[in-house]
């Protein structure tokens, strides 16, 4: 039962069995990741903003002078606001925010992706709170897809913009000759482990926090079980499951952050270099 094993619930299961050549089953993990991208479509959706600029001649008129000038003034129609769009257009400007200040000018170009990626992420870890869902971040293999193709990504910046100059990164500034033998290989370890340090982190926060959820909800149904006497008493480990409940709220949005701010971290070190 998956009380008693609470790493069931890191299982891919096909929903719809699909076998041609090679299996391409439908699988719970491929559902969420379905319902994850509309969720984010959908986001995206909502938070653009149309301006429309309109012009208008104003005259204004100097009662000294007795002369006319003509104002030009722009405005911009905006949507409604309502309570979600508000909610929306903040996290917008959170990770706008988060780009200039850690990329500057520059990272406003790579908005859209390192947003979107915001955006995935955060939607992926909420929907695996949900009872019954499944938690796709809570995989290595999609965790490390995210962040190798972010290092990618980011490499092929830096070496576009700086070609061999990139490798000044392996170098701190004013370092000796014979200091730059021993920094050199242990900063370019601690580079090529970043993609690395990025999935592990992600995935061993969801998984572990997920694990500890399940293994106290086992436990109070466990107690119902055995009698009058704990069947009041698994009040207690179900008060400690609401406070965890909140708690890994609080992670999955701040594992999405840093997810983030490490990938503007490291699009700064590729485009600005030291």
């Amino acid at each position: 039962m998956l009380f008693f094993s609470p790493l069931e619930q890191f299982q891919i299961l096909p929903v719809i069995p699909i076998r041609l050549f090679f299996d391409l089953s439908i699988t719970n993990g491929t559902i969420i990741f379905f319902f994850s991208f509309l969720f984010l479509s959908y986001f995206l959706f909502q938070t653009m903003v149309l301006e429309t600029s309109l012009w208008y001649d104003i005259k204004i008129v100097d009662e000294e002078d007795d002369e006319e000038e003509t104002v030009k003034f722009s405005y911009a129609l905006l949507p409604i606001k309502n309570q979600n769009q508000i909610v929306l257009e903040n996290i917008y400007v959170t990770a706008r925010d988060l780009v200039r200040d850690n990329v500057g000018s520059a990272g406003s170009r790579y908005f859209p992706y390192v947003f979107s990626l915001f955006i995935f992420i955060l939607i992926s870890n909420v929907i695996g709170l949900v009872p019954y869902s499944f938690t796709i971040t809570s995989h290595l293999i999609l965790t490390f897809a995210m962040a190798l193709s972010s290092f990618v990504a980011i490499n092929y910046i830096g070496i576009q913009k700086h070609g061999w100059n990139m490798l000044s990164l392996f170098l701190p500034p004013g370092s000796s000759m014979a200091l730059a033998i021993l920094l050199v290989p242990i900063e370019f370890v601690s580079y090529v482990f970043r993609p690395i340090s990025l999935a592990v982190r992600l995935f061993a926060n969801m998984m572990a926090g997920h694990t500890l959820l399940k293994v106290i909800a086992g436990f109070a149904w466990v107690m119902t079980t055995l009698g009058t006497g704990l069947w009041l008493a698994h009040f207690i480990p179900l008060f400690i499951l609401t406070l965890l409940m909140g708690l890994e709220l609080a992670v999955a949005v701040i594992q999405a952050y840093v997810f983030t701010i490490l990938i503007c971290i490291y699009l700064n070190d590729a485009l600005h270099l030291h």
